[in-house]
This record gives C-alpha cells, sequence and structure tokens, in this order.
C-alpha cells in the first residue's frame, strides 16, 4: 500500500496548532464537522490530537464553561499525546491498518516527525477493495 497514494495531504487537513485557545480549537472542530484533529508546533511537526471528550474533560475540571478561561488557555494544555499516534511516510501497509482498526484517523509523519497528511478508514477500505477513491474535496462527510 503506498501510504502518500491514498493520504490527504497536510494542505488539505484541518490542523490546530498547540498555541491555538481552547475556544478557537472548538470553533473550528464545529465548523469542520470534526470530533478529532490534529495538533501542530510552530514548525509543523506533530504533536497529537485533541477530540471533543478533551474539551469536554477540560470543562468539568473546570467545573464550568468559562468563556474568558477558555480564551487564555491553550490546546497545548490540555493535549493528549498517546492519542491517535502517527505512522512513518514509509510504515508497512499492515502498520497502517493496524493503526486504523484502533482509531479514525491515522496521521502521517515523515522522519522529521512533521505531519504529511492523514489516512482514513474509507481511504484504506477503498484501496484494499480495488475501489477508486474519490477525489478530497477538503470536507469529510458523516455516514
Amino acid at each position: 500500500m503506498n501510504i502518500a497514494k491514498i493520504m490527504v495531504p497536510k494542505a488539505l487537513t484541518v490542523c490546530l496548532q498547540s498555541g491555538t485557545t481552547l475556544r478557537e480549537g472548538i470553533e473550528i472542530m464545529r465548523a469542520h464537522g470534526y470530533t478529532a484533529i490534529p495538533v501542530l508546533d510552530g514548525e509543523g511537526r506533530f504533536l497529537g490530537c485533541v477530540n471533543d471528550r478533551d474539551f469536554l474533560r477540560c470543562i468539568v475540571a473546570l467545573g464550568s464553561y468559562s468563556a474568558q478561561r477558555f480564551d487564555r488557555m491553550t490546546v497545548g494544555e490540555i493535549l493528549r499525546r498517546d492519542f491517535c499516534p502517527p505512522v512513518s511516510i514509509t510504515a508497512s501497509g499492515d502498520e497502517v491498518i493496524d493503526a486504523a482498526l484502533r482509531q479514525n484517523f491515522v496521521p502521517v509523519v515523515d522522519d522529521r516527525g512533521c505531519l504529511c497528511g492523514i489516512v482514513t478508514r474509507r481511504m484504506i477500505i477503498a484501496e484494499l477493495s480495488g475501489r477508486e477513491i474519490p477525489p478530497f474535496d477538503g470536507e469529510f462527510t458523516e455516514e
């Protein structure tokens, strides 16, 4: 399996920066309809992913939703580095499939740890079944 052939390139992947405020992060996730998003540092290196439950855990830990506090806190403060681990751009097809069995999408990184793109389960299934992968239009549909 050629990962580069089936992945959504970084340029078409919605990502958050570690310094993005929690409020901005929630708004970006809501606007795109995603439940999880990769988080990068200022150099484009993959740090981990955040999901909607991370934001909810933060609200519960604070005891309430405080807009002022969500404007001061950053995504980097709630980031779980072990959530949705990446694979290397040179990973085997089996490694990508193993990762996809555990997570909704698989971040793909180069040897510097910079995000190259993501591979979704849908793309893997299409590739393995020999079906054509529809062109990516920048939005994933909930099916």
